[in-house]
């Protein structure tokens, strides 16, 4: 692939950002293309070496924010006509409903990437309550001359399970915050390849 090839794709699926992001993310990959040509690669090595058109596109997709996009997604390329403004009042009983849908299913997806780590966390906070009480309890036995073991057995068990399960909730949060970046990431990729319609 030559430089035009590449520039020219990369322009292609830049589709959803405004017309001036692109123009600047063209002329800033042009520019690093002409740099490592500079240092005597050929075209083919320099855009070798910066990486293929979809994982450039992704890239930006990461470092351009999702409102951004949105914004530039909804804006109208032209003024409504009337009878499409009568089909969209027409078809709000059928189309507003599937989007608040679509928008209820997201959002439950999104909670439910969290509920783990919230559950880990509120699990954690009560073996740590039981550990504490039941350490009190042991000393308040030891103090009225009953000498029982079952307490601090108790709590030490529930404290041995809260510092395993503080493992558990490491691993559930640093799993839900990638999930999410995956998440996001790919509505803003898939907003940026698709462009405005």
């Amino acid at each position: 692939m030559n430089k035009q090839e590449f520039l020219g794709e990369l322009r292609n699926k830049l589709k959803g950002l405004p017309p001036e992001d692109v123009d600047n993310r063209v002329s800033f990959y042009e520019e690093m293309i002409n740099d490592r040509m500079d240092e005597g690669k050929s075209e083919e090595e320099a855009i070798t070496e910066i990486g293929t058109v979809d994982e450039v596109v992704n890239e930006i997709a990461k470092d351009t924010p999702l409102t951004k996009l949105v914004k530039e997604k909804v804006k109208p390329k032209r003024s409504l006509r009337a009878w499409e403004i009568v089909l969209i009042v027409l078809g709000f009983p059928l189309w507003f409903p599937l989007l608040l849908t679509a928008f209820i299913l997201m959002l439950v997806a999104y909670i439910l990437l969290w509920v783990l780590v919230i559950v880990s966390y509120v699990t954690e906070l009560a073996l740590i309550v039981a550990a504490i009480g039941g350490i009190a309890l042991f000393f308040i036995e030891l103090f009225h001359g009953d000498f029982s073991m079952l307490y601090l057995g108790m709590s030490l068990t529930a404290l041995g399970g809260s510092m395993l399960l503080s493992f558990g909730c490491y691993g559930a949060t640093k799993l839900s915050v990638y999930l999410s970046k995956k998440m996001i990431n790919g509505i803003k990729y898939s907003i940026i390849r698709k462009g405005r319609n």
